[in-house]
């Protein structure tokens, strides 16, 4: 893997008078190297150009961009891969697979640990667990799952775990130690009153657990 932060976008966060694309730029300036594209509620009429727009911008910084759950508008768009919804079955990663090759991420979102053997088995190359911690945007999927299921899939998995669900500078460190390789993370920076502060915290905290070998 060439990123541990995963950083999700959610454009209804991004503050009054700026654009998606210049939050992320600021973001991607502070050293994100890892972003995926969700903007699930969009029409493909303005989800293909935005996905083109944020595409250039990663180009430009050399960040790893994903779409979610649409293999064939990130290969239209030329990403580095799709991130596929809790749920998704061996029918899907193939598909993805055929369409974008061997070279390109099939990630997989998962709420248990069943999940996670399946999205492994079914030749993802990392998934996202959770929500870890309460969040907003996961309350639909129930209870937190805690630390000790994220680090139960850790343990039994093979393939890197990014941490997802109220992820903070504050409990970074919570979830590297209980093994995620990454963690992703949408309010941690774009609800953030300093988004690029924010982002160097957090990469000071990964890189001292990782020295420095993914950032």
């Amino acid at each position: 893997m060439e990123f541990c932060f995963y950083l999700i976008t959610d454009r209804k966060l991004v503050p009054k008078g700026k654009t998606l694309e210049q939050a992320l730029e600021t973001a991607f300036a502070a050293g994100v190297k890892g972003v995926l594209l969700r903007e699930k509620d969009l029409p493909d009429v303005e989800l293909v150009p935005l996905a083109r727009r944020v595409r250039d911008l990663t180009l430009r910084y050399d960040v790893k961009m994903l779409v979610s759950a649409r293999p064939d508008i990130a290969a239209m768009v030329g990403a580095d891969g799709v991130h596929l919804t809790s749920g998704a079955k061996a029918s899907d990663v193939k598909s993805a697979r055929d369409l974008l090759g061997d070279e390109r991420y099939i990630a997989v979102s998962t709420h248990s640990l069943e999940e996670a053997h399946t999205a492994e088995d079914e030749g993802a190359d990392f998934l996202a667990f959770g929500p870890v911690f309460k969040t907003p945007s996961k309350e639909r999927y129930g209870k937190p799952m805690g630390l000790d299921a994220l680090e139960e899939v850790c343990r039994m998995v093979h393939i890197p775990v990014f941490a997802l669900g109220g992820i903070k500078t504050e409990n970074v460190v919570e979830v590297i130690e209980r093994g995620a390789f990454g963690i992703a993370v949408i309010s941690a920076v774009f609800g953030a009153k300093d988004p690029a502060l924010a982002v160097n915290t957090i990469m000071d905290i990964i890189r001292s657990y990782r020295m420095g070998r993914c950032v």
